[in-house]
């Protein structure tokens, strides 16, 4: 890395992002860590609490996804709230990483509980071996292909339209709605995170993300609560 912060906030240029723009970033993303650990460790309980509704299976499957929403929030928010020059390469590619993580194990869960583990076998081994697929590239190629990662991980949030007729007919529509609602959300962020010539472009993202976060949550937690 040529500069000690690596351009987080898509400018023009690739400037470095100011230290308001990387307080901001940081700060947006700390609150969501904070709370994807509160209402994860909550979601999980409420899972664990009806085993005898919920299959091992499917609790593991919750734990996955909270796992991948904390480590997304960690990752990102260690990443804007260091200056350090050797820390920070490694951290952005842990935040890039830790998105392909969350978009699978956001699949993992509405899969498994909505559809049974032997129906979403196919889905749950397309998304995670997307995920693979792009952690290897982002760490053989890290910043080679800048515009490649958001059209990867935009065509990896919308492979789960091939299952949106069985999901609606076992989760109903209410938690489809809001599956595709953080899908709009995360894809409209995705335009600010491109705009790069405005400024906190990437505060405005991260607020994005945040609301498809608290979208599909709430898809979640409805799955998890209608087994209750």
């Amino acid at each position: 890395m040529k500069t000690p912060l690596p351009d987080t906030s898509g400018r023009e240029g690739g400037a470095s992002p100011t230290v308001a723009e990387e307080i901001a970033a940081w700060l947006t993303h700390g609150v969501g860590f904070v709370a994807s650990v509160a209402a994860g460790g909550v979601l999980v309980w409420v899972a664990g609490m009806n085993t005898g509704a919920i299959h091992p299976t499917g609790i593991a499957a919750v734990v996955v996804y909270v796992v991948s929403l904390s480590l997304l929030y960690a990752a990102s928010t260690a990443y804007h709230a260091t200056r350090h020059p050797r820390w920070k390469p490694l951290l952005r590619l842990a935040d890039h990483c830790a998105i392909f993580l969350l978009i699978a194990g956001t699949y993992t869960p509405v899969a498994v509980l909505g559809l049974g583990f032997e129906r979403s076998r196919w889905l749950l081994a397309l998304v995670w071996g997307m995920a693979v697929v792009g952690i290897l590239v982002k760490v053989r190629w890290m910043g080679r292909f800048p515009i490649l990662a958001p059209l990867f991980y935009l065509a990896m949030g919308w492979t789960g339209v091939f299952a949106l007729r069985p999901l609606l007919a076992t989760v109903g529509a209410g938690v489809v709605e809001w599956l595709v609602a953080g899908g709009v959300v995360y894809t409209l962020g995705v335009a600010f995170y491109a705009w790069k010539r405005l400024p906190f472009n990437h505060t405005v993202w991260h607020l994005f993300v945040l609301g498809g976060s608290v979208c599909h949550f709430v898809a979640i937690a409805l799955v998890v609560g209608a087994r209750g």
